[in-house]
């Protein structure tokens, strides 16, 4: 037998490195292990990392700055499992920090995250991956990026996952989704509320609450509603409100139902089951604020429903509202001042809170919470909407000035309502003088200058109403607020324009703020609206009439016509054809002007530029027509011009001429240059006044009248003229030495003795409405001009007291004064025209 040799052990190969054991206590030689080629080592580092990162955000920071990130994210799709669940891990903690968040958007590794979710990974890498997505998804980019990988999907899968840690995160990924739209669309498409209902049974509360806060979310949709009571999720809505263990769910439940209330379907669904009563029981005996509030809501969502009010109603729901207006809660006093908002569309509802309610809400628009200001604001306006009673009694708790001072509130809804309550104010007659006393008009001036169409609409609606006497028109003038009105006609959106015109159109009843409204382009504006079939409104055609109607000089420049209707007064000015868009000058600039050669502006004015002494008793009669007489010397001047019969006619005409001369910077206001300014005076014409007024007023045959007056115009300036000596007349050589002797171009029309037939036409039409004879006045052209009347004709059956309608005449004030020729004829034609 052979001696036994001991057998040498083999050296390892050279170039395999032996087994090292390494133990290191620095987070970086850990971070530097991430990049190993060894799955041993970078299981070991990341189970490390996922330990350090626990410990807090600081350590996650470090791990950041270390750079640890970015060789993560590579091992989230390792082959090794170990060492992708580890990552997976980490990542789950890691997100919590922002700027962690931000270099993983940047990196772009939604789609490794993702695919930790799938089915045949392990429920760690689903528990960690969702927690990832949490945390990713509270950001909008985070939000937007998911959605974009499909992330979504998986989601709602993982929400039947056995592990509540795994469902907790799926759900919160899920409700930080749900709050961008796009993805709230997507969800329905992919089924997800059968799953989240089952969610509602889990035994974790946290599941549960954020189960229902993704439902109370996605249950804004009309779509999701419609899936929710499908599949009987309104049945376990109510078995969770009528569970006392569950109280702590009873808010969210009531959210949804809240939501689910806007469905007629689901109203009546809800109804049947019992669930409105129960609001109510929740409204009135919950001492907490969010259940109170929540169960308001629900109410005011129901309450648009016809059938629910009347439930409402018989459970005497106001009581309970308007107790919940004293809530200590601004959010319970918001959803009660909304729910009473809804309720307010029944009428049995107005009266109710017109006893009690009303002081509860004005008393809210003194709040610091602008949210409460408004709603109350609107539960008032829907309350005094064709309620009278309603507007009274808000005005009588002392709510006008706390109204007003809404209009100044930083939330254009507040404004709006408040406005909206005030206009209903308004329509009341003796309420509105109370308005203007409290500084209405010029509180109402700040929403006219509004960028926010429904506050313009309803602040313009507000001077409509209220805008309906000469004192409130002034002060709106006055405070600069018809330049914002005139603005809004020219608004692009149709309320508001409709409700400007209607504004305008209650401004425009008096003459100085008519004539200011046309100054600032108000006229301009309506005519173009007016010629445009989309844009006009019935209003604009209004405003637009009532600013002719009360400036009628601009009216007859413009048009060319007056009516019988449109009474010429003092201040009155022909100032002769305009084209439309063009400015009519004022009467004063016109006065100041430097004399010139276009032709003379004719005024009518009866009243003086003097201050007259007190009349006296003999005068009288005269005060009755609203005159005084300016001086004895104009009365002495007409019983001179009645005694005038041919003797020395001309040579009288001449001194009463140059006794006009002399009054000249009189009637012009020359003198003082610091006196304030007034419109000439027209002495002349006040006598001529004072005869019709004496001899034609009291003839009780309306032709007569007319005849007479036609013949006492003509007399004033020339006489009868003979057409073919009309050019010989010299009509344009006295204006012209009237116009030098005044230094002005306005000529006032009792000054002209020789006048053809538009001084004529304008001088019968003035003394003809001071008389009351109806007539008009119509420019034609090369200096034309005429008067119509109408007058009543007997038919064949006069003898049984019947007549024909009547028929239009002009009256001749030149060729034969006095003379009548109908319409229509050729005598008429010739005189108009020819």
């Amino acid at each position: 037998m052979g001696k036994k040799i001991k057998k040498e052990v083999e050296p390892s190969p050279k170039d395999v490195f032996d087994p090292l054991m390494i133990e290191s206590k620095n987070a970086a030689t850990v971070v530097l292990m991430l990049n190993s080629p060894e799955e041993e080592i970078l299981a070991k580092a990341c189970e490390a990392i996922y330990k350090f990162a626990l410990k807090g955000e600081e350590n996650k920071a470090t791990l950041l700055e270390l750079g640890a990130v970015e060789p993560l994210t590579k091992l989230l799709i390792h082959e090794d499992k170990i060492v992708k669940r580890n990552a997976t891990m980490i990542f789950g903690i890691l997100t919590s920090n922002n700027d962690v968040k931000k270099l993983l958007r940047e990196l772009d590794v939604m789609d490794s995250v993702i695919s930790q979710l799938a089915p045949e990974e392990d429920v760690v890498n689903h528990e960690f991956a969702s927690l990832c997505l949490a945390n990713m998804s509270v950001e909008y980019t985070g939000k937007v990026q998911i959605c974009e990988h499909g992330g979504l999907e998986p989601l709602i899968r993982l929400l039947n996952s056995p592990d509540p840690d795994v469902q907790k995160n799926s759900i919160e990924s899920l409700y930080n989704l749900v709050q961008d739209f796009q993805c709230r669309i997507t969800l329905q498409e992919l089924n997800a509320i059968p799953p989240m209902l089952a969610l509602l049974k889990s035994d974790y509360p946290v599941i549960q609450l954020l189960a229902l806060k993704t439902l109370g979310v996605i249950t804004n949709d009309k779509e999701s509603r419609a899936m929710l009571r499908d599949h009987q999720g309104l049945e376990q809505l109510i078995k969770i409100l009528e569970s006392k263990d569950l109280n702590d769910l009873h808010t969210e439940a009531l959210s949804v139902i809240a939501n689910c209330l806007e469905d007629v379907d689901t109203r009546v669904l809800i109804q049947q089951t019992g669930g409105l009563q129960k609001f109510l029981s929740f409204a009135e005996s919950s001492t907490v604020p969010d259940i109170q509030k929540n169960a308001a809501k629900a109410i005011a969502k129901a309450a648009y429903d016809s059938e629910n009010r009347k439930f409402f109603q018989e459970q005497e729901v106001e009581k309970c509202l308007v107790t919940l207006l004293s809530s200590e809660s601004d959010g319970t006093k918001i959803a009660a001042s909304q729910a009473i908002s809804a309720m307010c569309e029944s009428s049995g509802s107005k009266r109710l809170f017109n006893n009690h309610g009303i002081p509860q809400l004005l008393q809210l628009l003194k709040s610091d919470n602008e949210e409460v200001r408004e709603a109350a604001a609107l539960a008032l306006a829907n309350l005094t909407t064709g309620n009278p009673v309603s507007a009274s009694a808000a005005a009588e708790a002392d709510g006008i000035d706390s109204l007003i001072n809404i209009l100044s509130s930083k939330r254009d809804g507040a404004i709006a309502n408040a406005a909206t309550v005030l206009t209903n104010m308004a329509m009341q007659e003796p309420l509105r003088g109370t308005l203007q006393s409290h500084g209405l008009m010029q509180a109402i001036i700040s929403p006219l200058r509004s960028t926010n169409t429904v506050v313009q609409s309803r602040a313009a609606l507000t001077v409509a109403a209220t805008a309906c006497d000469v004192e409130a028109r002034t002060e709106l003038r006055n405070a600069g607020g018809l330049e914002p009105l005139v603005e809004l006609l020219r608004s692009d959106n149709v309320e508001v324009r409709r409700h400007a015109s209607w504004a305008v159109a209650a401004c425009a009843n008096d003459e100085l703020t008519a004539t200011e409204l046309c100054r600032l382009g108000a006229l301009d504006v309506l005519e173009e609206i007016n010629l445009s079939i989309s844009r006009k409104n019935k209003f604009s055609e209004i405003a637009y009439n009532n600013l002719l109607n009360n400036n009628l000089s601009l009216k007859y420049s413009q048009t060319g016509y007056l009516s019988s209707s449109d009474i010429i007064c003092d201040g009155f000015y022909d100032y002769g054809r305009i084209n439309s868009g063009t400015k009519l000058p004022p009467l004063k600039e016109l006065c100041l002007q430097e004399l010139n050669h276009r032709r003379a502006v004719l005024l009518i004015n009866s009243k003086s530029s003097d201050i007259s002494p007190p009349p006296s008793m003999e005068d009288k009669s005269d005060i009755a027509y609203g005159r005084s007489i300016s001086s004895s010397s104009s009365l002495r001047r007409a019983s001179r011009e009645k005694t005038k019969k041919g003797r020395g006619r001309k040579e009288e005409e001449k001194a009463k001429e140059e006794e006009e001369v002399l009054a000249a910077p009189k009637l012009t206001g020359e003198g003082n240059l610091d006196k304030e300014w007034c419109s000439p005076s027209d002495p002349d014409f006040y006598v001529y006044v004072y005869e019709v007024t004496k001899s034609i007023l009291p003839i009780t045959n309306i032709k007569e009248q007319i005849e007479a007056l036609a013949k006492y115009v003509a007399e004033k300036m020339g006489g009868k003229i003979a057409k073919e000596k009309i050019i010989s007349f010299g009509w344009e050589l006295h204006i012209s030495e009237l116009k030098f002797q005044l230094k002005s171009n306005v000529v006032p029309i009792g000054l002209i003795k020789k006048g053809i037939f538009y001084h004529r036409a304008l001088l019968f039409k003035a003394l003809a409405d001071r008389i009351g004879v109806g007539c008009t006045l119509v420019r034609g052209d090369y200096g034309r001009a005429w008067n119509e009347v109408k007058l009543l004709t007997a038919s064949p059956k006069a003898a049984l007291g019947g007549f024909s309608p009547p028929e239009v005449y002009i009256v001749d004030l030149m060729f034969h004064p006095g003379g009548l020729m109908k319409l229509g004829t050729k005598e008429a034609d010739l005189y108009r025209f020819l």
